[in-house]
């Protein structure tokens, strides 16, 4: 399995720039904690009764990529990647892992989001809007909100993968 390489963002860019490097930069950085483990690891649920694993996290931000940068950004009606797809709340799911996908299956779904929402992104401004729950949203508050989301969930991850083999600092 290989691996994206983990660019530092620009140090002097424009905002875009800085904003995709730190989103790509996260991005990789969720695999790198996943990289090396079997899928037994990788599915294994770490702090219990928490449903969270590796693989739930990766399963989980495919369904965050799919509702910002296909539903909302793009308009596309999709339904939901993993049964757990939606929270009652309406949040984002994917956490469950199902014993029979594979750490492959998920990130394959994963990339295939990713992609899509790079497709999504260009060409489009940082300052163009979308309906959002009766308002608009910008492609920037987007890449801010993933950002942080995947910034979150990549220290979820470390500490899971330090639950798993005592690595760390991934």
């Amino acid at each position: 399995m290989t691996f994206p390489e983990r660019t530092m963002p620009p140090l002097d860019a424009s905002e875009r720039e800085t904003a995709e490097g730190w989103l790509d930069y996260y991005r990789a950085t969720l695999l790198h904690i996943c990289e090396g483990l079997d899928d037994g690891s990788l599915r294994q649920r770490q702090v219990p009764p928490s449903v969270l694993s590796l693989q739930g996290l990766v399963q989980h931000l495919a369904e965050v990529e799919r509702n910002w940068f296909r539903r909302v950004l793009a308009g596309e009606d999709l339904p939901s990647i993993h049964p757990d797809g939606k929270t009652p709340e309406g949040h984002d799911g994917g956490f469950e892992v199902d014993s029979a996908t594979s750490f492959a299956a998920a990130r394959g779904g994963w990339e295939r989001e990713v992609s899509a929402a790079r497709a999504n992104c260009a060409g489009r401004a940082f300052s163009d809007t979308v309906p959002f729950m009766g308002a608009e949203v910008s492609l920037r508050w987007i890449h801010h909100h993933m950002i942080a989301e995947y910034a979150r969930h990549c220290g979820h991850a470390d500490l899971l993968r330090e639950r798993i083999d005592g690595v760390t600092g991934v």
